[in-house]
């Protein structure tokens, strides 16, 4: 058995997100404009008739989610695996609070290294292999031919999705962050070797219009 397509979705926004707070894995629910946003997606996404929907386990995915399982009678289902980088210490933090309280961990960050989100959290390579690794999972374990919907985060879906399709994580960067509630298209080859991208960052807009 295996998923012919995995659609790796972020989150809604949250007012940590609309003020730049560093969120990692504190559980922040959907702000007013994030629920809305993942009524809209969700009206685009069932349009993909997903046979599986899974979820992170932390409020803003599984509120996410929840809008996909209100159209299409799926059950969520949920890994920690999908969770957001872990950022220990800076967690509620600014970008600028940050530049003070770690300095040289701040600089690297901004120069593209893979270090850790404080000296207490994750670092992007570690999140990046649980991540494909739970894709992985969910797609060998669903139908064959058939969709996975999986509602996750930002950093760690952009960096598990470059795991999973081979992408080294110093050219991770180049794909740009996720957009709230924007989602990546991932489609088996018909060789079933591998996976590819087919859409990243594709969005429902408040009219409607699909964007990639």
């Amino acid at each position: 058995m295996t998923a012919q397509r995995v659609i790796l979705w972020r989150h809604g926004r949250t007012a940590w997100n609309q003020v730049n707070r560093f969120q990692g894995q504190a559980d922040i629910e959907l702000d007013e404009v994030g629920r809305a946003q993942a009524a809209r997606a969700a009206s685009v996404l069932a349009a993909f008739e997903p046979a599986v929907l899974w979820s992170s386990d932390l409020v803003r995915a599984r509120a996410t989610a929840a809008a996909l399982e209100a159209l299409t009678g799926l059950e969520v289902t949920t890994d920690k695996r999908l969770r957001e980088i872990h950022v220990g210490s800076w967690e509620g933090l600014t970008g600028d609070e940050v530049d003070q309280l770690d300095p040289d961990l701040s600089r690297r960050l901004r120069a593209g290294e893979d270090v850790r989100r404080s000296a207490t959290g994750e670092s992007p390579s570690e999140v990046a292999v649980r991540v494909a690794e739970c894709l992985t999972e969910l797609a060998d374990s669903a139908p064959d031919g058939s969709t996975v919907v999986a509602a996750s985060h930002g950093l760690a879906g952009r960096v598990g999705v470059a795991e999973l399709v081979g992408l080294p994580l110093e050219h991770c960067r180049l794909l740009g962050g996720m957009t709230n509630c924007g989602w990546v298209s991932l489609d088996r080859h018909r060789s079933g070797r591998y996976w590819r991208i087919a859409a990243y960052n594709a969005s429902a807009d408040p009219t409607g219009d699909l964007i990639s």
